[in-house]
């Protein structure tokens, strides 16, 4: 047998023993977004998202779910690049962001709200003139706070990467208020009794899985979701993480139609 055909033998069994590659989605998330994506004791990353984008994943096909660690205001460049396939933390879809990215439809209608520490005095928005008020970076509630600073006449917005530091800001007085999505602080808060949030501030959140610009994926990821809320998996996930089942008018229950512009 010739050297050419030893080594075109050897390759064709390597073929033969190796298993296909998986096919694996890879998901950007900004960890430390209870209880949307944590890590618990074990240092595994778990939460609301994570179980639903895995789920996702899985009735698309793929073999696997990967996450990968980013500020939440880098997740918008990481899936505009290619770095990342899709990306979660509780991402709120607004208009202005369907103009560079895609999402597929939603599974949760959420509010921002307006926490304190109970010592503080404070009771609501009319309470933050000459206040010093924190938000997580390009989040809605950056947003908001951004669009009412002078109406409500806050002394300085801090810029935040993740609800644990500015909570822990809060907590040692270095900010007065913290301006968040509603959810994900009053999960945060419910074992400590310190803090209260003193407001709701309606403003008609819903979240999805954030694409690429028309990414193909979009579709898939839609279809998936419809399914599971059609057979219940979303209800049950949302008994699991907040302790009651979702009301049957929200996003979480309902059908929806893929955003748009």
């Amino acid at each position: 047998m010739t050297r050419i055909k030893l080594a075109a033998l050897a390759a064709a069994l390597l073929t033969i023993a190796s298993p296909a590659a998986a096919k694996s989605l890879t998901v950007g998330a900004n960890i430390g977004n209870v209880p949307w994506e944590f890590q618990d004791e074990k240092s595994e990353t778990v939460g609301f998202e994570v179980e639903l984008v895995k789920e996702m994943a899985k009735r698309m096909g793929y073999d696997e779910t990967s996450f990968e660690n980013i500020p939440f205001n880098g997740l918008f460049s990481a899936v505009q690049s290619g770095r990342i396939d899709a990306a979660i933390s509780s991402i709120t879809i607004t208009k202005k962001r369907l103009e560079s990215v895609s999402f597929a439809q939603p599974y949760y209608d959420s509010d921002q709200s307006l926490s304190v520490l109970k010592s503080s005095g404070i009771e609501g928005l009319k309470g933050l003139n000459g206040k010093v008020v924190g938000v997580d970076t390009g989040s809605t509630g950056d947003i908001y706070a951004t669009a009412h600073e002078k109406e409500l006449g806050l002394s300085e917005i801090r810029r935040f990467e993740g609800l644990s530091p500015a909570m822990l800001d809060l907590a040692a007085g270095r900010i007065d208020g913290y301006i968040s999505d509603i959810p994900a602080v009053a999960y945060y808060i419910k074992d400590k009794p310190q803090y209260a949030v003193v407001e709701r501030i309606p403003t008609g959140e819903q979240y999805s899985v954030m694409f690429a610009k028309d990414s193909p994926l979009v579709a898939e990821a839609t279809k998936a979701i419809t399914a599971m809320k059609t057979d219940g998996f979303l209800s049950g996930l949302h008994e699991k993480w907040f302790g009651t089942k979702p009301d049957a008018a929200t996003s979480t229950v309902k059908v929806a139609e893929t955003p748009k512009l």
